[in-house]
């Protein structure tokens, strides 16, 4: 029987991909899937190490499936924290085989010496295992956000050939593509061969393989109007905005460009063009001089705004960043206090937007028995619309939204697109 690998894959869609590639390298090598961490021969944890929770929940994980494997199996951790804190990580955690950074192989033998790594942006990959599936068109970012340390453990920007990401996107056979990068809107800027505007270029020749193209993380400065406009021309109206705060303040001394004013009228600009777009942000809360007033601009934008998606998270300190030794920290419990109250804000405008959808008709594409999404849901991000069984699995359907409870919606089939 052909050795069986398990991948536990953490933290964001840039990290699915990584371990998408990962398992090609494995199933190239002769192994097979397992059908659980319990039964595999090589466990591999892809870590996250973008903020303190996302650190702790991957030594979590890795604990409990070095208890959970069976005798003479190999764990190996790679991903962000394996990068990052390689050294401490292979010392505090003697049940690891392996500590293997970005592109290192992971095998079923002990390696020794020098082992040249792979690069895994260009590596091929499965096909996709559902209707849809991320692919990442650069690795790294060239910004100085004050609070990020992404760009000290992934390197600067370096973006791909397009040849190689519409091969990628042909091989993975997939409804729908969600595009990712730390910085989306910038890929190409690092390339003058592939020209000025590569994203839009880019959009457009995904567009002409697939029936939908989603794009995640777009920082605001970059969101020109040639991107909008291909974006409105893809029916996909589904805008995912890196904000972080509105405070303008605050926002400079987090090393980022805008402030509420500037995102509230770029936003209301696409409404006006295209009225059933929908709108993701994320915003940091508690990061170091936020004042009083600071968080009142961000619960009255949040009111303002009317985003139909919104992520709120603590600010964590890290290691080498700007932010790590700035003064004025917020303390924990106040941050906590701000958390719950825009929270629970941003909560009753999705409800409310979501329930506002029953009654009318929308294309959704069918991701699994019984569940669909529309241009508004990114995949394992936002709510879902429970569809009829009967529908098939990777098909497009016109479908009528019957209910709504919370963040998801349930819909009644009308017809076939």
């Amino acid at each position: 029987m052909p050795a069986r690998y398990w991948i536990e894959t953490l933290g964001c869609p840039k990290n699915q991909v990584d371990s998408d590639k990962l398992e090609g390298t494995l199933l190239a090598d002769g192994l097979t899937q397992a059908a659980g961490p319990g039964d595999a021969d090589l466990v591999v944890v892809n870590t996250c190490a973008f903020i303190e929770d996302a650190r702790r929940e991957s030594v979590d994980t890795i604990l409990a499936l070095a208890d959970g494997r069976k005798e003479g199996a190999r764990l190996v951790v790679t991903g962000c924290l394996a990068e990052r804190y390689a050294d401490d990580l292979a010392e505090a955690l003697p049940e690891v085989d392996q500590v293997a950074g970005f592109g290192v192989p992971v095998t079923l033998g002990s390696r020794h010496g020098h082992v040249p790594r792979l690069d895994l942006l260009n590596l091929p990959r499965p096909p996709a295992s559902a209707p849809w599936a991320y692919v990442k068109v650069a690795e790294g970012c060239d910004r100085i956000c004050g609070f990020c340390a992404i760009p000290s453990f992934r390197g600067p920007q370096r973006s791909r050939d397009v040849a190689s990401i519409l091969d990628e996107v042909r091989a993975l056979s997939a409804q729908e593509i969600v595009l990712v990068a730390q910085d989306l809107a910038s890929y190409g800027k690092d390339r003058p061969d592939l020209g000025a505007g590569s994203i839009v270029s880019l959009v457009e020749a995904v567009g002409a393989l697939v029936p939908r193209v989603r794009l995640l993380y777009l920082y605001p400065s970059d969101l020109s109007d040639g991107l909008i406009s291909v974006i409105e021309a893809s029916g996909v109206h589904y805008f995912d905005l890196s904000l972080q705060h509105v405070s303008k303040p605050l926002l400079r001394r987090m090393r980022r460009w805008g402030d509420g004013a500037r995102f509230l009228r770029r936003i209301g600009e696409i409404r006006s063009r295209m009225p059933d777009a929908a709108f993701r942000s994320n915003f940091i809360v508690g990061y170091p001089g936020e004042t009083e007033a600071d968080h009142d601009r961000l619960l009255a934008w949040v009111e303002d705004a009317q985003l139909d998606w919104c992520g709120f998270f603590a600010f964590s300190p890290e290691e080498g960043t700007y932010a790590f030794d700035l003064s004025d920290p917020v303390p924990a419990a106040l941050a906590a206090e701000r958390l719950a109250e825009l929270r629970a804000a941003q909560d009753e405008i999705t409800f409310v937007k979501r329930a506002a959808l029953v009654g009318s008709t929308c294309d959704v594409l069918v991701d699994a028995p019984g569940v669909g999404r529309s241009h508004r849901e990114a995949p394992e991000i936002d709510g879902i619309i429970a569809v009829p069984d009967s529908l098939a699995v990777g098909s497009f359907a016109t479908v009528s939204i019957t209910g709504a409870a919370g963040t998801d919606l349930e819909a009644a089939a009308l017809a076939r697109v």
